[in-house]
């Protein structure tokens, strides 16, 4: 297991459920539109939120921004030190750095020394696109072996600064290096991981790259927070990350969905009400698996697992409950009988 740290109200680590992030993409210094965008991603379900700190202008606006949300707030810095300073003197919950290119040995302990000071975190970022040069060279490119040194040695420094309250990311756009390198970290590490594909793209390819590279990690047990990646408005990052937890069983929000992908059996038009069930069930918060089958003929035997479910014929379909047959319903009704199930359990 893990070592535990907290960023603000919010444990990683350490046994705690795995936590969704996001990046705001409003200039930090523009207080109102980045509240207001955190606020939006809060009501998606974001727990915590990250800030690009580019200036001192942007460290400066963090103190009030972290009064007007509810939710962690991390800063992004890189290169300059007393933007670090100026976030934990506001109020910071996180710093997320890259050690290696804050500077000299010194600037770097006085970021340590003040985040020890008020018990905030340091997230260690390394990407495929910071290796330092003698890496690349050492390893040929961008490796998984090269990340992991590279992280490595940063907690190093933090730790001969005697920091420990890291965490740590490893992030590239090629997914099965991506994975391969957190593979390593956690064989190597106990500090939480914070898992993600940098650069993962639109939401159509980039949501399949996080669901490859940061489910399957998941379905490994590795992996204690995380934010997926994609050029889109963050709260779509949100949505990702919850199919993505659900989907690998971590965590389920609201009901899940399963259906057949029809076949030559089908006698309804199962794909149309598959996707109203769904439309349908947006609304719903319960923990439930609700089936959309195809026959009638082993529906409901496949889906034996579904708290309810539906399974269509010619004219008419069937309702069901854990594999139990309930009774028959004309097929222009099947859907407002599922609901009217749903809403008994």
């Amino acid at each position: 297991m893990s070592k535990q740290i907290r960023v603000g109200s919010v444990a990683v680590g350490g046994g705690a459920p795995v936590s969704i992030q996001s990046m705001c993409n409003t200039r930090t210094d523009d207080v109102a539109a980045t509240v207001a965008q955190i606020l939006r991603l809060e009501e998606a379900g974001c727990q915590i939120i990250r800030v690009a700190v580019p200036d001192m202008a942007a460290a400066k606006a963090v103190g009030e921004i972290r009064r007007r949300i509810h939710i962690p707030l991390v800063a992004d810095i890189h290169f300059d030190y007393r933007l670090a300073l100026q976030c934990v003197e506001s109020g910071i919950d996180k710093i997320r750095i890259n050690p290696g290119n804050i500077g000299s040995r010194e600037k770097v302990r006085a970021v340590a020394d003040a985040c020890r000071e008020h018990g905030i975190p340091i997230r260690i970022g390394v990407n495929g696109g910071s290796l330092e040069k003698e890496l690349l060279a050492k390893f040929g490119g961008v490796t998984a072996e090269a990340l992991v040194e590279s992280a490595m040695g940063h907690v190093r420094l933090l730790n001969d600064c005697g920091f420990d309250d890291i965490c740590i990311s490893v992030k590239c756009s090629r997914v099965p290096v991506n994975m391969r390198a957190y593979q390593l970290l956690h064989e190597q590490t106990d500090y939480p991981l914070h898992l993600g594909v940098t650069e993962a793209g639109t939401p159509a390819m980039g949501v399949l790259k996080s669901a490859i590279g940061i489910g399957g990690l998941l379905c490994q047990g590795i992996g204690d927070t995380l934010r997926v990646s994609l050029t889109a408005d963050p709260v779509e990052e949100i949505r990702a990350a919850k199919d993505i937890l659900a989907a690998a069983g971590i965590r389920q929000f609201g009901p899940n969905l399963i259906a057949c992908p029809t076949c030559g059996r089908t006698a309804y038009d199962m794909i149309t009400i598959a996707r109203e069930v769904e439309e349908r069930l947006k609304s719903c918060t319960k923990p439930i698996t609700v089936a959309v089958m195809g026959c009638v003929v082993n529906g409901p035997g496949e889906a034996a697992a579904a708290d309810v479910g539906i399974a269509g014929g010619r004219g008419e379909g069937l309702l069901f409950r854990k594999g139990e047959i309930l009774y028959k319903v004309p097929q222009e009704r099947l859907v407002d009988a599922l609901m009217d199930e749903i809403e008994k359990l």
